[in-house]
């Protein structure tokens, strides 16, 4: 104990001897509900001199003093209770037993407070960005950095505290430096035990650094569509498109390919395949096409292409491009190409639709055209 300490304990010591008409745990209890009452007022006056001196501030500094409130009261109730049992007639023994229950409780409450401090940055940092917004590719960005830096630093904070709390209190700082010296086994099979949670923790550190992913962005994985929908220290939680959620560890998106549809931008651009008869008037089509997207009120007014990609046995494929401003309105944009373009086919443009034909030698042809009442220039369709 240091010097002062104990010239304050024999000094209180004999102050107490001169009180011997109240029962010594009478005089605890007193002592006891003094300094509390005292640290109870100490917070008020301290909690509106703080208020007072930012009131004038930004939100950052008046949001910090009051998730602070509920900290502050609890440190100072625990002062007062420290000097209480130090000053009080109580035993040196459970006195310094209670001094060092107090003291991690005020370890573990400094840790709280940080932590609040630690939201309230968060909170005041994410007001600048507004994600509800069309092009929101910035606030997502700093969205996602946000929240996974906040829970790695939580963890971080969390294992800090709990380690100089449990520092304070000799039989375990004892018990864990004997058995990391003796036991180094132990050590090595804990920290493989570990590998899983340390690997997503770097994992969530490097995402937020490099932003393979962020909040809100479009995604396939594990051959689903989705969005982002949260980000946390060991896992993401992909919202598919029927609702239902996809939950994966952080690490999958550093060693697994996927496709991210909106990582430099929201916009798209949507693809629609129509099959088409040979006879198919092309030019038509794609006037056709053009007048569709122009139409819609999804198209962004950039891409719009119909080109004939490739020519089967039977058909040739069309392919439509179309962009739009995100991965939902393309996907609505190429539904409504698909609606359109074959109304357009099969109201205005039927020979465009497909047909199989059939090959007969020229004699036998004609006369099983003669038979059926056709002539030899007519299209056959197949039974």
């Amino acid at each position: 104990m240091p010097e002062f300490l104990s010239e304050t304990t024999r000094d209180v010591a004999r102050l107490w001897g001169r009180v011997q008409w109240l029962p010594e745990w009478a005089v605890i209890g007193i002592v006891l509900l003094v300094l509390v009452g005292g640290g109870w007022l100490t917070h008020k006056i301290i909690f509106a001199l703080l208020r007072r001196l930012v009131k004038n501030r930004d939100v950052f500094w008046r949001g910090i003093v009051e998730r602070a409130r509920a900290k502050l009261r609890v440190m100072t109730i625990i002062i007062g209770l420290a000097i209480g049992v130090t000053v009080s007639p109580m035993d040196p023994e459970p006195s310094a037993q209670i001094r060092s229950i107090l003291l991690v409780l005020f370890i573990l409450t400094l840790g709280w407070l940080a932590s609040g401090v630690l939201d309230m940055w968060s909170v005041v940092h994410l007001r600048r960005y507004n994600v509800s917004v069309e092009d929101n590719l910035l606030a997502r960005k700093h969205l996602t950095q946000t929240r996974i830096l906040q829970r790695v630093a939580k963890v971080i904070l969390f294992i800090v505290t709990v380690g100089l709390a449990l520092m304070t209190i000799s039989g375990f700082r004892q018990w864990g430096v004997s058995l990391l010296a003796s036991a180094g086994v132990v050590g090595i099979i804990a920290g493989l035990a570990l590998q899983p949670v340390l690997t997503n923790l770097l994992a969530g550190i490097q995402i937020a650094l490099t932003q393979p992913i962020r909040i809100d962005d479009a995604v396939i994985v594990e051959n689903e569509w989705g969005n982002v929908e949260e980000i946390t220290s060991t896992y993401v939680v992909v919202r598919l498109w029927d609702w239902r959620r996809m939950v994966l560890p952080l690490s999958y998106f550093i060693t697994t390919p996927f496709q991210n549809w909106t990582r430099e931008n929201a916009r798209l651009i949507g693809t629609a395949f129509f099959y088409v008869d040979y006879e198919a008037p092309i030019d038509r089509l794609r006037t056709a096409f053009e007048e569709i997207v122009k139409a819609s009120k999804l198209w962004d007014g950039d891409v719009q292409v119909m080109q004939v990609t490739d020519i089967t046995e039977r058909v040739l494929q069309v392919r439509c491009l179309a962009s739009a401003r995100s991965a939902p309105v393309a996907f609505d944009l190429r539904c409504e190409i698909r609606e359109k373009l074959m109304a357009f086919m099969r109201d205005q443009c039927p020979e465009a639709l497909p047909r199989d034909r059939l090959s007969l030698p020229e004699a036998v042809g004609q006369a099983n055209l003669g038979q059926a009442g056709l002539s030899p220039s007519e299209p056959v369709a197949p039974a």
